[in-house]
């Protein structure tokens, strides 16, 4: 049955009545059916996002929206996504709930069942962002301040309003699959950022890394044979460079490719694993020192190398003294607390401040302001 009504629903949008002093929008479209429903695929304007789409007030009950309140905080983020990359921004298409009595009228010169018309829609219609409003807001932020690429376009899919109830289900079906790519996808796919490129770089070229990183995912499988993964990396690369602001790119990756070499002197275990001495879930398993938490605190010290202008050359000579310590996951009493919490190894903020804290203090190294603290929680909490 309620197939059948859909199909009357079509029918009715499908043959266009004559509508005396009705004022409409008309959207140049494709119909289409998706599980039996009508919808429409069209192109809008940027500059008419703002005036024809709309959210639901964020004043009512969040059972009685037709979806979730506006994060304020992401759209700064995503303006300056746009405004950064006006030539080559890419934007997937607004989802619309439409209520109103539209009506689709079959192009001429289109084939019987190409579904190519202009979708009518009174202007007294309603649309209601179902998925995307966070990008038409800040659309319509940047063109206070660049309104050139108002006539620029982006994909719009309307689907009729069918009440509160359907456009709630729709949002959540919508988002349903939504999964962010890996960290590590993000930075090998990323050709915007230019640590980014230094980090593919680097894992591509450095005899250290050369076929020990893991490009697609976050996390190693147990019987993968690679040393770390590429998010990993470029967790280390982020925290060397850190404050930095005069190197170019080619020095940036100078300084990285001596951070490995320096770094692979003091943990013997790397070499065995590329001389296929031992397996590398060997060394993941029983040591720390191939784990994000310990790779981030190394680059904070190399930073600390970095910014003081030590050579880094000498940069093995400063880090000689990590060489003796203990990096197995068994030593609790040095590592529980700070890169292990129950004896599994993790890479919260406040786990990373501690780590790094302990090899500045074994480095002779003074401890920053925020170290000196989380060194005096510690303590106040022991």
């Amino acid at each position: 049955m309620e197939r059948q009504a859909e199909v009357a629903t079509l029918s009715e949008i499908t043959s266009p009545p004559v509508l005396s002093g009705v004022y409409e929008y008309a959207f140049p479209a494709i119909r289409g059916i998706q599980a039996g429903r009508v919808y429409f695929v069209s192109m809008c304007p940027l500059k008419l996002l703002p005036k024809m789409f709309v959210w639901d007030n964020d004043d009512l009950p969040v059972e009685l929206r037709a979806q979730r309140l506006l994060n304020k905080g992401r759209i700064p983020e995503i303006v300056r996504y746009i405004e950064e990359n006006a030539t080559s921004y890419t934007f997937s298409a607004i989802t619309a709930s439409v209520d109103a009595s539209v009506r689709f009228v079959p192009a001429q010169a289109a084939e019987a069942n190409s579904g190519l018309g202009t979708l009518r829609i009174p202007m007294d219609g309603r649309f209601i962002v179902v998925d995307g409003q966070h990008r038409r807001a800040a659309i319509e932020q940047v063109l206070r301040s660049n309104p050139e690429l108002g006539d620029e376009t982006i994909a719009v899919v309307f689907f009729l309003d069918k009440g509160l109830q359907h456009c709630q289900q729709m949002f959540a079906d919508l988002n349903r699959h939504a999964v962010r790519p890996s960290p590590s996808i993000g930075v090998l796919y990323d050709h915007r950022d230019p640590l980014a490129a230094v980090t593919r770089t680097v894992a591509a070229q450095s005899p250290i890394l050369r076929g020990f990183v893991e490009q697609a995912s976050t996390s190693l499988a147990k019987a993968s044979r690679k040393m770390f993964t590429l998010s990993a990396v470029h967790g280390a690369h982020k925290a060397l460079f850190a404050g930095v602001t005069t190197l170019g790119q080619p020095q940036m990756i100078d300084a990285a490719m001596g951070m490995w070499e320096a770094l692979n002197r003091q943990f013997p275990e790397w070499g065995m694993i590329r001389a296929k001495q031992v397996h590398a879930p060997e060394i993941r398993r029983d040591f720390i020192h191939t784990h994000g938490i310990v790779l981030t605190a190394l680059g904070r010290i190399c930073n600390t190398l970095l910014l003081d202008d030590v050579p880094v050359k000498w940069w093995s000579q400063e880090l000689a003294p990590l060489s003796h310590l203990d990096w197995s996951r068994t030593n609790t009493a040095l590592w529980e607390g700070r890169a292990l919490v129950g004896g599994t190894v993790t890479k919260a903020s406040s786990n990373i401040v501690l780590t790094t804290a302990l090899l500045r203090a074994h480095l002779g190294m003074p401890l920053s302001p925020e170290e000196q603290k989380a060194e005096a929680n510690r303590e106040a909490q022991a």
